[in-house]
């Protein structure tokens, strides 16, 4: 069997889909992007397609060693996300082709179902507490939101004040019948990040994610030795050789790679082991797809760290397109009480609408994230 075309499809919300077709028939899907840089990433994908065209798809360790490897540079957002999509595609064929979940093919399952939890709030956070018992009917038990609007690297005592206040509502209406992680997005700097810590605290939020942005990384147990609330990070850092020196200098409770950026199954199944040793959860960042949160699965249970799953269903993102809009398979993906069961069907269980992904990429847009800034006209971390 011989790779011998890629096809890349752009399509609303802000998601690309590569389509990865051999000379036998058998095709195999991936969700290769980085959220505003679509095109970017696709560019990158093309220039990849020397390393694959003609090559037998199968030999997916060597293909993923020849594209991290033999362009010389290496790594960042926008080449291990081009080659996660083209890996996540990959292991798609090869499940396939044997007739397994990829799951299988990875020495099989260590649970029967895995926990998912739900995005709330928005960019600001709004209406928190309505979407939670919106949520709370579906199933849900588990939520995560964003701990602040844009906030300048000292800031004021309101706007620690308005950020408590939102947490200690949700406590006060929900009590301990659900979990809530708090997302700082990188818009905290580490002055900052120790007032909110310490005054989050007697809230116990499940987590708090992206305390200080992933170049501030010597700051994770600096924090982490003033709060016990468990700290996560991981989805701006895309490779095990930017996450080997985090889990070294500890700090972390939560890994959260990101199965479309972080170069993939084949590169986050390697992180997650890392974390293991190192007695750290794992967590997908997922805000994206449905073959990136397919992807995501598959990794989730086999490994045993693994403890939640970040999904798209319903986040303030998904402007003209839902994450399971392009599937055929809907069922597959159905939660059950805050669960989903492994996808039964071959490579990632994700019967891809192809007619639709055409029609939807004729027209779309070019998202961005907003452009933030502080009172004071300088730019905002978003």
């Amino acid at each position: 069997m011989k790779i011998i075309k890629l096809t890349t499809y752009r399509v609303p919300p802000r998601w690309m889909l590569l389509k990865i077709e051999t000379d036998e028939g058998v095709v195999g899907w991936g969700e290769p992007v980085i959220e505003g840089r679509a095109r970017t990433v696709e560019t990158a994908v093309q220039e990849m397609e020397p390393y694959l065209i003609g090559q037998d798809p199968s030999r997916i360790n060597d293909l993923w060693q020849t594209m991290y490897r033999a362009g010389f540079y290496r790594g960042g957002a926008i080449l291990m996300s081009a080659i996660a999509g083209i890996d996540q595609a990959l292991w798609d064929i090869k499940g396939k082709v044997l007739g397994k979940p990829v799951y299988e093919l990875l020495g099989g399952l260590v649970r029967d179902r895995m926990k998912m939890y739900s995005w709330v709030g928005g960019d600001r956070p709004s209406d928190i507490i309505e979407q939670i018992r919106t949520l709370q009917k579906g199933g849900f038990n588990t939520f995560k939101m964003n701990g602040t609007e844009e906030l300048g690297m000292l800031d004021t005592s309101a706007k620690v004040d308005e950020a408590v206040r939102r947490v200690a509502e949700i406590r006060e209406a929900f009590g301990t019948t659900i979990e809530f992680g708090l997302d700082f997005h990188g818009r905290v700097a580490a002055p900052m990040a120790k007032t909110l810590l310490r005054e989050l605290e007697q809230f116990r939020p499940l987590f708090v994610e992206e305390p200080v942005l992933a170049e501030q990384a010597e700051y994770y147990p600096r924090l982490a030795e003033m709060t016990s609330i468990p700290l996560a990070a991981g989805e701006r850092m895309y490779s095990r050789f930017e996450f080997k020196n985090v889990f070294a200098a500890g700090g972390l409770s939560i890994v959260q790679p990101d199965l479309s950026h972080a170069g993939g199954i084949t590169e986050c199944l390697k992180i997650a082991s890392m974390a293991e040793a190192y007695d750290i959860t794992l967590a997908p960042h997922c805000p994206l797809g449905p073959v990136a949160l397919a992807a995501c699965l598959h990794v989730d249970f086999v490994s045993y760290n693994a403890v939640l799953q970040e999904q798209s269903m319903g986040i303030h993102y998904n402007k003209g397109g839902e994450l399971l809009d392009y599937v055929v398979n809907k069922e597959d993906f159905k939660i059950v009480d805050g669960f989903c069961n492994p996808l039964p069907k071959p490579g990632l269980g994700v019967v891809v609408d192809e007619e639709r992904v055409i029609e939807a990429s004729k027209n779309a847009p070019d998202w961005r994230n907003p452009v933030w800034r502080h009172e004071d006209g300088s730019v905002a971390e978003w």
